[in-house]
């Protein structure tokens, strides 16, 4: 078992930065990868960055990529989500999620096992 924590959501203006973090605990060893994800109201849960545990390797969805960075902490089990130039749209509650299997990084909700509560990040206009 991996448990995963996200912290740092909040409610900022557009044009500003944010940085998300998640903590992974318990099986840490078993991680591939390390995802983010996000769900606006009404919407389905979308993918948002990845980065390979071992590698850091990195893969960005199209809407984020240029203001994302994903990067970890291998010491501290802890993955980050630096989002800048932050827009309305970027409103929604952030998932971390961990890939156990292998094989590369993975951008679909079904490919993670592990996810973590969530963190709201609402960016007004």
């Amino acid at each position: 078992q991996v448990q995963l924590v996200e912290s740092g959501g909040g409610l900022v203006q557009a044009g500003d930065s944010l940085r998300l973090s998640c903590t992974a605990a318990g099986r840490t060893l078993t991680i591939d990868a390390m995802g983010w994800f996000r769900q606006a109201p009404g919407k389905e849960r979308e993918f948002v960055a990845a980065i390979n545990w071992s590698r850091g390797s990195t893969y960005y969805s199209a809407s984020v990529k240029g203001r994302a960075t994903i990067s970890r902490d291998n010491a501290k089990n802890t993955v980050y989500l630096q989002m800048n130039s932050l827009k309305p749209e970027d409103t929604a509650v952030y998932y971390c999620a961990a890939d156990v299997t292998g094989w590369g990084i993975k951008v679909e909700t079904s490919e993670y096992t592990y996810w973590g509560q969530g963190t709201q990040v609402t960016v007004s206009s």
